[in-house]
């Protein structure tokens, strides 16, 4: 075929020659041709009004107008195709350009045919519809001048960037993996291979089938190519030779790719030292040398010094590149990523979509750079929170990938896990372990089982896991990622923050304060060696150790640690940013946990006004935050504000979430207890078992959360006297966290605490005080001495012994919850009063008046400066106290 090509480009010239060597500048003629374009092709073709346009075959028009529009209207019968009639007008003297009339040699005689070599090249003028027909335009077009300034600079620009230095075979290989067609450079490397016998001819090749196992992702081959190369050159080069650095610097690229970076800065440093060493002016290798070794202190986690490589390479390119050259994509994509992994997303956005522009101006629709562009700003948008429209363009990026790269390409694996993230967040989990599995099946294909990038995806797996309240293989994926980490990674890398980090909050949820604690404090510690002190990210990792200190109820320390969260948020965020309702949120849980519900309504209204300003009416934050607002409302018995604020967190979750997600059973359970507390246990008992259905239908029998559901509806039949009902749920409670969790988890405590309660109001006292003294034993090895929860089981475990007629036990009980009220915050005002009312009423049972009364006074003394007078708990510790003193 290529000798043919050649014969009949030779014979256009010969005709071309005869026809038009005697033509003077004022014999400019027209030519016509009539063809279809698709609607994207003739969309570019408007965008460049004056631009130059080459037609990649040799290009038959005619002198008869009316025949080319023929051709050109026939098209309209396509509908995805326009009807284009080039007009095109030649002045033979101002081009050499070969073209020439064919009608005494064409098959079709007495055609007025003109026929153009390949690749003839025309300046693009006036576009304008024919006869109003939107889907018929005429196209003007001139064949260029030999002197065309434009064409000359274009031409010598490609002349540097075409590979210069290598011959015709191998710049066709390197041209061919710029286009993507990474199997047909193969094939044409191997055949160089199979036919060279000079050792610099095959370091050549070599570099080349280095290239595109590189861009098949077939790391491991590239290296053994490069290594070859180095074999080669090391034997036939000087140590400084401009020439090793080729080898190098490839090897280093490669050794980034594949994650081993401590070899990686040693290949770019040598090839930026013989760089600096040989060039005496800028040069475009430098700039690829500045960028290679900033790839690799990103990839070790050092931001701040990859940005500082990766802009030295942007300035070089910038003084030496046209602004819209594709050279400077690579950089702006680099620099973006720098910036992404600094925690600006905004600016890393405006990078990736300077690439894109560039990208889209300069390559065909399904280049794989393309697919890199849109991934990431896709990840761009993911970082900012918007996933609807992460979700669009890493969608794009796939689609791109699929075409593009085998079924295997482990950049193919990336898509799949960014789009499972998108989906995470979106609150569809289950769609995002679909996209994490096939992630994760590439990767075992392709990747060494300590490939740090599994380190990434185990990560979101547990993630998906963890949001499913699976905790247990959320923890196990966790674990895994940090067993890899811990052997790929230095020791102050993000990713071992992350997995800290992720297996402490699943310590968190299943009641392991002290393991998730010691796990957040090395997550911590990592992020401050690598972050600067302001630096947002460190916000997430103070909030995780405030959140664990709260399930701990070290309340002073966990409000600490959320607060130099907020202190960081002030400083780096605007101030309707949503991460600072994260931390008016933990602040306001601080508080609610603290039963300071005045101070956590004034966060959580904050958080709620925060949200509503900067997300969507029907985000589930703002669901979430109205949930929160409900929480504190019936904690303070406002439970009409309560019931209104978890239906609007309903009506959001039943307009964006699945029928049977979870945030919904927590919804219906949450309303459940609203009604609970209003006395309408029908009602509550209809929500809580909405709650309990979807539970039941998405998670296994056993699974923890149940256990919240049956003690929940437990508590209702409690309140309506059906006590044994009420023992059947507490029981099937107990049974499920009893197989899920530690012999000291506070939930198993709750249990044995609503178990006792049950037994005891059915009169069955031997058995509530095994069970209440059970879960005394549980929160002692949990809880600091002088927590709330312990005053609780003293003053139960009292009332059982008091129901005994026990009373020596009773006070030594009542005595010691005592203790723990006196010194609880002012808030606790009641608790503090039932204990000196249950001490008084032993005391007067023990005929001991003088301590009845004692007690019954200071009972008296607060709720007389904190009730109104005639308040029936005031009525009734008087009329208590004026009997005790009838007695003395």
């Amino acid at each position: 075929m290529g000798f043919f090509i050649r014969a009949l480009h030779n014979h256009i010239g010969e005709l071309h020659a005869q026809q038009f060597s005697r033509h003077s500048s004022s014999n400019s003629f027209i030519v016509y041709r009539g063809q279809g374009l698709s609607g994207m092709d003739f969309d570019e073709l408007v965008k460049t009004p004056g631009g130059l346009l080459s037609f990649n075959n040799f290009l038959s028009t005619s002198l008869d107008r009316e025949v080319s529009l023929i051709f050109a209207d026939s098209n309209q019968s396509d509908p995805n195709l326009i009807g284009i009639l080039f007009e095109i007008t030649i002045n033979p003297s101002a081009s050499t350009t070969a073209f020439a009339n064919i009608r005494d040699v064409s098959y079709f005689k007495g055609e007025d045919e003109i026929l153009f070599s390949m690749h003839s090249i025309f300046r693009i003028g006036t576009i304008k519809q024919i006869d109003g027909n939107d889907r018929l335009w005429q196209v003007e077009l001139t064949l260029t001048s030999d002197n065309d300034p434009e064409l000359l600079a274009l031409t010598e620009q490609m002349r540097k960037e075409i590979y210069p230095h290598l011959d015709g075979w191998n710049r066709l290989g390197m041209l061919l993996i710029q286009l993507g067609q990474l199997d047909k450079a193969q094939e044409v490397y191997n055949t160089l291979l199979g036919q060279s016998t000079n050792d610099r001819e095959k370091a050549t090749i070599y570099n080349g089938l280095g290239s595109v196992k590189t861009a098949q992702g077939e790391y491991k081959d590239a290296v053994a190519y490069y290594q070859q190369i180095n074999n080669i050159l090391q034997k036939i080069l000087s140590p400084t030779d401009a020439d090793l650095t080729i080898s190098y610097k490839d090897n280093g690229s490669v050794y980034t790719n594949m994650e081993y970076y401590s070899s990686g800065p040693s290949s770019h440093q040598k090839t930026l030292k013989i760089k600096q060493k040989t060039d005496s002016s800028i040069h475009l290798d430098l700039a690829a040398n500045y960028n290679n070794i900033g790839l690799v202190y990103e990839h070790m986690g050092d931001y701040s010094n990859a940005l500082s490589f990766y802009k030295t390479a942007l300035e070089i390119k910038q003084k030496i590149l046209p602004s819209d050259h594709r050279d400077l994509t690579a950089t702006y994509n680099n620099i973006g990523s720098a910036y992404s992994n600094m925690g600006n997303y905004s600016k890393a956005l405006s990078y990736y979509e300077k690439d894109l522009e560039i990208c889209k101006n300069t390559l065909p629709s399904n280049h794989p750079n393309l697919s890199t562009s849109y991934n990431n700003i896709g990840m761009a948008y993911y970082n900012l929170k918007d996933y609807s429209k992460a979700l669009s363009y890493l969608q794009k990026a796939l689609e791109i990938f699929k075409k593009s790269r085998p079924s295997n390409h482990p950049h193919l694996a990336n898509s799949y896990n960014n789009i499972g993230l998108a989906y995470s967040n979106m609150n569809d989990d289950s769609e995002a372990l679909i996209y994490y599995q096939k992630a994760l099946e590439i990767c075992q294909k392709r990747l060494p089982t300590t490939h740090p990038y599994f380190v990434n995806l185990y990560n979101n797996i547990g993630l998906a896991y963890y949001n499913m309240r699976d905790y247990l293989k959320a923890l196990s994926y966790y674990q895994k990622a940090l067993e890899i980490g811990e052997k790929t990674f230095p020791s102050n890398h993000h990713h071992l923050a992350t997995s800290y980090k992720n297996i402490g909050l699943v310590h968190d949820n299943m009641g392991n304060c002290l393991k998730a604690l010691s796990s957040h404090q090395k997550a911590l510690e990592i992020r401050q060696k690598t972050l600067p002190a302001d630096h947002s990210d460190l916000a997430t990792f103070y909030n995780n150790i405030g959140g664990t200190y709260s399930n701990m109820g070290d309340y002073s320390n966990a409000l600490s640690f959320h607060q130099k969260a907020l202190d960081i948020r002030q400083k780096a965020l605007p101030s309707d940013h949503p991460d600072f309702a994260n931390s008016y949120n933990n602040i306001g849980s601080v508080y609610f946990n603290m039963s300071d519900y005045s101070n956590a309504l004034l966060y959580h209204r904050k958080a709620l006004e925060v949200f509503q300003k900067s997300l969507p009416s029907d985000h589930c934050d703002l669901a979430t935050s109205y949930n929160n607002v409900g929480l504190v409302y019936f904690n303070i018995g406002d439970y009409s504000n309560a019931l209104l604020s978890h239906q609007k967190a309903l009506k959001i979750w039943q307009e964006v979430l699945p029928s049977n997600h979870p945030d919904l059973a927590k919804c219906y359970n949450n309303i459940g207890s609203v009604y609970f507390e209003m006395n309408d246990c029908l009602e509550a008992l209809s929500f809580l078992k909405k709650g309990l259905n979807i539970k039941q239908e998405t998670l296994s029998s056993n699974h923890s959360d149940l256990a919240q559901c049956y003690n929940k509806i437990g508590s209702v039949y409690d309140n309506l006297g059906d006590y044994s009902n009420a023992l059947s749920w507490y029981q099937k409670s107990l049974n499920v966290e009893q197989k899920n969790l530690p012999l000291n988890h506070h939930d198993l405590a709750t249990s044995y605490n609503n178990i006792g309660l049950a037994y005891f109001n059915m009169g069955k006292y031997s058995e509530a005080l095994s069970s209440l003294q059970k879960a005394l034993e549980i929160e002692q090895k949990n809880l600091p001495s002088n927590h709330p929860d312990l005053a609780q089981c003293y003053y139960k475990i009292g009332s059982v012994y008091d129901d005994m007629n026990d009373y020596l036990n009773a006070l030594s009980f009542h005595q010691k919850a005592l203790e723990i009220w006196e010194k609880a915050p002012p808030s606790n005002y009641l608790y503090l009063v039932t204990s000196y009312n249950n001490m008084s009423l032993v005391y007067f049972k023990i005929d001991d008046y003088l301590n009845a009364v004692s007690f019954s006074e200071r009972a008296l003394t607060i709720l007389e400066n904190s009730l109104p007078e005639n308040h029936p708990n005031v009525l009734s510790v008087r009329r208590n106290l004026k009997y005790f003193k009838t007695k003395l």
